[in-house]
């Protein structure tokens, strides 16, 4: 009797073991023979066991793994970046933006003129001014930094200064061309920024720092109503408020200007680089 070949033995064997399994399905081999399939059941159970041999690719699944990570990934990085716009350098800055039209208020609240209120809408300067100071620091130290902080920071610091200026000018105690000139100062110096900032940024200087401590100080000491020697104080730290809002705006000028020759120079440079 003439022996079985071991193909066709096994061809035969992996047959009656793929009907013995519910939910398998041969598959032609290259010989003809029918190579026994696996139930689906079967397949999870080797790839979580990680038996040798398994019919599931481990590139495939490897690479199906590393889709759903990348997904996952791309997902946890949105989550994180939304809930970055919640940090506390940007929940100072919208506090200082609420207490705008608070400010207002107590300011001309009962006329404008009651020592009372004008206490009370000092402290909301106060207050203002010193979140002013702490959110860039915590946003700069801890890597807090946002495009929400960077848009609503000098909005609230000129809206806060500004609502002030209006309301002492409005109420005679400060003459219009201080306020004019603060003001057109801020909004010429934002402007300025942006149309240089094709060539590079406008860095905040000391002297500018100075000038916003100066600000702030003037402006609080008129919204406080003071007399006698503190209120001529006052008129000589507001007189150097302006002369330093003059001297770093002019300041400011200069740079916009040496930093737009710079960046045209490179560019001309980088061009005549690029044709050799």
């Amino acid at each position: 009797m003439t022996g079985v070949p071991a193909s066709a033995a096994g061809s035969s064997a992996g047959a009656r073991n793929a009907k013995s399994v519910p939910g398998a399905v041969g598959v032609p081999g290259a010989t003809g023979a029918v190579v026994p399939s696996v139930a689906p059941g079967a397949i999870d159970s080797a790839v979580g066991s990680g038996v040798a041999g398994s019919p599931v690719d481990p590139l495939v699944s490897g690479d199906q793994e590393a889709g759903k990570g990348v997904r996952g990934g791309k997902l946890g990085a949105a989550a994180v970046n939304q809930a970055s716009l919640w940090n506390i350098a940007n929940i100072l800055t919208m506090i200082r933006l609420l207490l705008v039209p608070g400010f207002v208020a107590l300011m001309l609240a009962d006329g404008g003129y009651d020592p009372a209120w004008r206490s009370l809408a000092w402290a909301a300067f106060a207050v203002a001014m010193i979140t002013d100071i702490f959110d860039g620091h915590l946003a700069r130290t801890y890597d807090l930094v946002t495009d929400f902080g960077k848009i609503a920071d000098p909005i609230a610091d000129k809206a806060i200064m500004g609502s002030a200026l209006i309301c002492l000018s409005a109420l005679g105690d400060l003459p219009w061309w201080v306020t004019g000139v603060v003001l057109g100062r801020e909004l010429g110096i934002t402007l300025l920024r942006f149309v240089v900032i094709r060539y590079g940024v406008i860095p905040a200087s000391r002297g500018g720092k100075v000038k916003t401590l100066t600000q702030g100080v003037a402006v609080g000491m008129y919204v406080l109503a003071l007399t006698g020697p503190l209120a001529t104080l006052r008129f000589w730290v507001m007189a150097a408020a302006v002369v330093l809002t003059v001297v770093t705006g002019l300041d400011y000028v200069r740079q916009a200007i040496v930093l737009r020759k710079q960046g045209i120079a490179d560019r001309e440079a980088a061009s005549m680089e690029a044709e050799r």
